[in-house]
């Protein structure tokens, strides 16, 4: 079946549901998209709680908030994600139309969350509670920073699973044949489009990479240094999204005939895409954070 390009490989048989159960004429169907949000949120849960009981990982010894404090700021961190994943992605892929439809804005169930906006979301939402508890916050931002790679990998994995947010076309051995019209419309490839499978390049940099290098520094006394996590969070991130970028199509809405890439800035040849215009801050605002905390680092 896919001999026209013998080297890349066949999407996986495996479907968005976890299962489906018919009960009574009403069907159930978790999907893999939302155990991802649940286990990043649960995971992280755990990892923070994990943390806020070993002092020996804190500056001078001194937990920066409860076990408590942690379940109360999870649910804080939910609402940012979530909120802020939505109005993200209005704001910053389809502000004209949802200005015409301002009624399916909140329709999460249909889709259209932003990493960006939830990661916005999740600064302001965690910013409240440090303010109104009295809890530092340059900590409870090292905190968040360092849990938030499980959730980005589990995400990016979920959106393989339902085949979204694909590559751009591929012959390299591990390029994927994703299923559906729209993945197939590539031009001068055969009778099947292999693409990159952009969406495994961000589970492993931005997830499980990222993850990793963040807890070994937190594990040798990063969290010592207040803000270092973060900062190293906001360049580890930035810089591999603007990477994968490179591998991803962008959204439909920015392609044309004359914008094949889908550059909102610069020429259609050379350009940024919206996701490495919205990266690239992050990168600067994140070395910032790092010489803030190198210079507040104690001698």
């Amino acid at each position: 079946m896919f001999a026209a390009l013998p080297l890349v490989l066949p999407f996986p048989d495996i479907s968005p549901d976890i299962f489906r159960l018919s009960i009574g004429g009403f069907e159930i169907a978790p999907k893999w998209y939302a155990a991802a949000y649940i286990f990043g949120i649960l995971g992280g849960w755990l990892m923070a709680r994990w943390l806020v009981m070993r002092p020996r990982f804190w500056r001078n010894g001194k937990l920066p908030m409860t076990k408590g404090q942690v379940e109360d700021v999870m649910t804080w961190v939910t609402l940012g994600i979530v909120l802020g994943g939505r109005l993200g992605y209005v704001a910053f892929y389809q502000p004209g139309y949802y200005l015409q439809n301002p009624g399916e804005i909140l329709a999460v169930w249909q889709g259209g969350m932003s990493f960006h906006g939830g990661a916005l979301g999740v600064a302001l939402a965690v910013g409240i509670y440090a303010w109104r508890k009295g809890i530092s916050v340059p900590a409870i931002v090292d905190i968040a920073a360092l849990v938030a790679p499980l959730g980005i990998g589990l995400g990016r994995v979920a959106n393989f699973v339902n085949a979204e947010l694909w590559g751009r076309p591929s012959e390299l051995p591990w390029a994927v044949i994703f299923p559906g019209g729209a993945a197939q419309a590539c031009a001068n490839v055969g009778e099947f489009c292999a693409r990159h499978p952009s969406q495994l390049y961000e589970a492993i940099l931005e997830g499980l990479i990222l993850l990793i290098v963040l807890w070994i520094v937190a594990l040798r006394g990063g969290l010592k240094v207040p803000g270092l996590i973060f900062g190293l969070f906001l360049v580890g991130y930035g810089a591999a999204r603007t990477f994968v970028e490179h591998f991803r199509v962008a959204d439909a809405q920015y392609i044309t005939p004359d914008n094949p890439l889908g550059h909102v800035v610069g020429t259609p040849e050379f350009g940024l895409t919206m996701g490495q215009l919205l990266s690239l801050p992050m990168v600067a605002v994140g070395l910032l954070v790092l010489l803030i905390a190198r210079r507040a680092r104690p001698a």
